[in-house]
């Protein structure tokens, strides 16, 4: 299987941070990385790379480029200024206010032009873009499956999100019907299931959030930073003495950080006559840097044995107090098929989706890239989004579910990936 893979798509866009793209798109180029053009001029690499620079941008009509085409110039600006610091940056996003939601059937297949227009332009400049939540109020709609399988097969760079739950209105019954329809629309939009990279649904995630897919806007033009730190977790976990010292550890390395990542991200938000978000400080994974593998320096154990529990709940009350200013989850992310030792823990048995649901408990996201098999019923997806939202409701935190149906596999099934940043690992009873 190719992928669009990598983070928030990954696959076809992003894995995403998620992120996401399939072999040879816009987005695949962007996390392959950062070789600069002129390497002897380059200043010395910072510790982390950061994963997304993303815009949020004020838009009224999809039909409307200008904004757009800002947002994308001051991207690129914002990068230019991030790579002068040291920092690899990996993806460049734009979040769209969610007007597709306030759409009716037939204004929204009117739309796909204008998504197909906004996809070709983002990538002709190697970004990816989110629409926001397609569906947020809790409602039945039997067309919106279908329109997102088109969406899928249509474009490179777009994910989009349905809520499930949110404070308002706590668990949104008709929403998880729609949106484990539209999970199992997407998974078969594309022959190697890859369009589920695309697809989230999301329970109480706050505006703002720069990752994708659950990534949305409300407001002025903005600016945000998502990072891909579990380097920073892993050194700092390192020699500690115990718990306790490997709290006071990880919190001063995140501070001493994420400070810096601030105080340019700021700057280039008054530069640029823009809102400054934040930073999600969650240490999102890629390749061999494994959020897995730096929770089992401080356990000693298998992810997923006896100590994964508390060291989840330890990085993330870390994680969710570091003195900047936070945004998105801020939370633990563990997306089974893009992290290198999840992914194989997962094949060894050592965990599987309940587990998983227990860790999104104490931690950040909730399921992310879970691979099940591809013929899960409707009926599944629906309970497991139904757990979800109600662990975010009794929670009040923000959770998100995409699932990975993997084409023509069944429980314990080996799943193996051709893209270089998924990894191989067995398929998961739902």
């Amino acid at each position: 299987m190719t992928d669009q893979t990598r983070r928030e798509f990954l696959g076809t866009l992003g894995a995403a941070a998620l992120v996401p793209p399939l072999v040879g798109s816009p987005l695949t180029g962007m996390l392959a990385s950062g070789v600069h053009a002129n390497a002897a001029a380059d200043p010395p690499k910072r510790g982390f790379p950061v994963r997304t620079i993303t815009a949020f941008v004020a838009l009224d009509r999809l039909s409307d480029r200008a904004p757009l085409e800002r947002a994308l110039a001051r991207l690129a600006r914002a990068k230019s200024r991030f790579e002068a610091e040291g920092y690899e940056v990996q993806t460049t996003r734009v979040v769209l206010p969610p007007l597709v939601a306030a759409m009716d059937a037939r204004r929204r297949r009117d739309a796909l032009a204008d998504i197909r227009g906004i996809d070709a332009l983002c990538a002709e400049a190697h970004a990816i873009c989110g629409l926001g939540p397609v569906l947020m109020a809790d409602r039945p709609d039997a067309e919106l499956a279908p329109w997102s399988a088109d969406l899928v097969r249509s474009t490179k760079t777009i994910s989009f999100s349905a809520i499930i739950a949110s404070q308002l209105d706590g668990i949104h019954e008709h929403g998880i019907r729609v949106a484990a329809e539209v999970t199992r629309a997407v998974a078969g939009a594309l022959p190697t299931g890859m369009g589920c990279f695309q697809f989230a649904a999301a329970a109480n995630v706050p505006v703002g959030t720069p990752f994708f897919p659950v990534g949305w806007h409300s407001g002025p033009d903005a600016l945000a930073v998502g990072l891909e730190s579990p380097s920073l977790v892993r050194d700092a976990f390192t020699g500690a003495r115990d718990r306790e010292d490997a709290r006071s550890r990880l919190t001063a390395r995140f501070t001493s950080e994420l400070r810096e990542v601030e105080r340019i991200a700021s700057a280039v938000a008054r530069t640029e006559g823009v809102g400054y978000g934040g930073i999600d400080s969650s240490p999102a994974p890629l390749g061999d840097d494994s959020i897995g593998g730096a929770i089992e320096v401080l356990t000693g154990a298998p992810f997923g044995e006896a100590g994964t529990l508390q060291a989840c709940a330890l990085i993330t009350d870390v994680i969710k107090r570091v003195p900047v200013k936070l945004c998105g989850y801020s939370g633990l992310m563990l997306p089974v098929l893009e992290d290198k030792v999840l992914a194989q823990r997962a094949r060894e048995g050592h965990y599987g989706l309940r587990e998983l649901l227990l860790f999104s408990s104490v931690c950040g996201t909730g399921l992310d890239v879970v691979p099940i098999p591809g013929d899960t019923p409707q009926s599944t997806i629906e309970r497991i989004l139904m757990d979800v939202a109600a662990q975010s409701v009794k929670l009040n935190k923000a959770l998100s579910v995409r699932l990975f149906l993997v084409p023509g596999k069944s429980v314990g099934d080996p799943v193996h990936f051709e893209d270089p940043r998924l990894f191989d690992t067995v398929v998961l009873r739902a």
